[in-house]
């Protein structure tokens, strides 16, 4: 009841936020400078955050993380930017000798900490109670990213709402030089920039977040950096962010130099950081999933094709094919599950799991359980398409389609065997049978029940239903 109570407050208030922000832009651009400042920003929002959620492949994040991070940056921040702004740049004018320094000074000092402030705001909420969401940085430039993605777009429907009334006041038609202007810098020049400026914040709260829960003399020192890393992050955001605002006063080509020798470089070194992250998230899989093909809850491919977003996307069509929407997105979650598993045992062995770290392990392996069904033979058929060397034995009859459709299903399997692919009708409810790979191993002495991969599984037997 109090987490509905929390997110309807929250959506109520990013509605309110966003009602406010429509119609300050509104009145500052009209409405035709406002609908045609619309229709030209959110040409780039598809783009970015399509890329931003190709980043989080290997561990997409909810959904909703995303929505929230959109909407907080197109309203909350958007809103929190302008009123600020404007506030600190009229106080400016008032309080010192010199009014027509206002607005440079506004745009180069104000700005910068207003905005990367308000944009933060978003990734420290996420990072603070969506946790287990965020797990490193791949995660903080994925959110970070969203949010300035959202606070971009509307402050683009406020700069060429704004450059298209210019024009309309100097006698142009339709769409003249000073929209054309604003549409070449802002939306196809450095479409990036706030994410980019926003992405160095994501990366401190990321880095933060794999630093969590250590303990120990050298935890201690990982604990203090923790807690610096999420500022240091910000202030170089603000800087690079009043260094991008500044250009324009550094000469006649100082934009242009601050592009091409700052914003460039930075670009793609953020990027490079970024996959290599990703590739490491992989190596990860990779490197933990193993115990559990050990204790017989993997086939033993299947760390190899869940380390690999070529044989991942493999078995998604593979089930696809067979078994429509509702088998690939099977495969899709059991993927998800297990990249889960494999970055909780990570954190466990490294010490840095909280005391729900059982029962967490538990519930994703029973999750993936619940799909194995449905999963395992369409990774085991990735795996051989994508490694040859790796031995696994193909089915011992072909898959067609779903179970009891015979005029998809020509070929029935032998007498005992379960079906590979279950229909929508024959629902896993919890193992009913040992799984492919290697057998169980035998049971730790004691009450603590057979050992796991990395340890006992404390009275948990992976062959007997999963108890809730």
């Amino acid at each position: 009841m109090r987490r509905r109570v929390r997110y309807g407050a929250l959506a109520a208030l990013l509605a309110l936020s966003g009602l406010v922000i429509l119609a300050l832009v509104r009145r500052q651009t009209g409405t035709e400078g406002f609908l045609v400042g619309l229709g030209l920003a959110v040409l780039p929002v598809p783009l970015l955050t399509a890329a931003f959620r190709w980043l989080d492949r290997v561990d997409p994040g909810p959904w909703r993380n995303m929505v929230f991070a959109f909407a907080w940056g197109a309203c909350a921040a958007a809103l929190i930017a302008i009123v600020a702004n404007s506030f600190a740049t009229r106080w400016i004018a008032t309080a010192t000798a010199d009014p027509s320094g206002a607005d440079t000074l506004g745009a180069t000092v104000i700005a910068p900490v207003v905005e990367e402030s308000a944009k933060a705001a978003a990734v420290l909420l996420i990072f603070l109670f969506r946790r287990r969401d965020f797990t490193g940085i791949v995660d903080g430039v994925v959110i970070a990213g969203v949010t300035a993605t959202g606070f971009a777009f509307t402050e683009n429907i406020l700069y060429l709402g704004t450059a298209f009334g210019t024009d309309q006041l100097t006698g142009g038609q339709g769409i003249a030089s000073a929209t054309l202007a604003t549409f070449v810098v802002r939306v196809i020049m450095s479409p990036f920039a706030h994410p980019l400026f926003t992405v160095l914040t994501g990366i401190g709260f990321g880095m933060a977040a794999a630093l969590t829960g250590d303990r120990g003399p050298t935890g201690q020192q990982r604990q203090l950096r923790r807690y610096l890393l999420p500022p240091a992050g910000l202030l170089l955001a603000m800087g690079m962010h009043a260094l991008w605002n500044g250009s324009s006063s550094f000469g006649r080509f100082g934009f242009f130099a601050v592009y091409v020798a700052f914003m460039v470089p930075a670009f793609g070194l953020l990027t490079w950081l970024v996959i290599w992250s990703r590739q490491r998230e992989l190596r990860t899989v990779r490197e933990e999933l193993p115990g559990y093909a050990a204790a017989g809850w993997l086939t033993p491919a299947e760390p190899f094709a869940l380390g690999s977003l070529r044989a991942r996307r493999l078995a998604r069509d593979y089930a696809g094919r067979h078994l429509g929407t509702s088998g690939a997105r099977a495969v899709a979650e059991y993927e998800a599950y297990a990249t889960s598993l494999a970055f909780l045992r990570r954190r466990g062995r490294l010490g840095r799991a909280g005391a729900d770290f059982v029962a967490r392990e538990q519930a994703l392996l029973h999750e993936m359980w619940r799909r194995r069904e449905v999963a395992q033979p369409a990774l085991d058929h990735a795996a051989r398409m994508t490694a040859p060397p790796v031995r696994v034995a193909a089915p011992p009859w072909p898959v067609y389609g779903v179970y009891g459709q015979s005029q998809r299903y020509p070929h029935t399997p032998p007498a005992g065997q379960p079906h590979p692919f279950p229909g929508p009708a024959a629902p896993v409810t919890g193992p009913t049978a040992a799984p492919q790979g290697p057998a169980a191993p035998p049971a730790a002495p004691g009450p603590q029940g057979p050992a796991g991969p990395y340890g006992p599984w404390h009275g948990h037997d992976p062959r007997a239903p999963h108890q809730p």
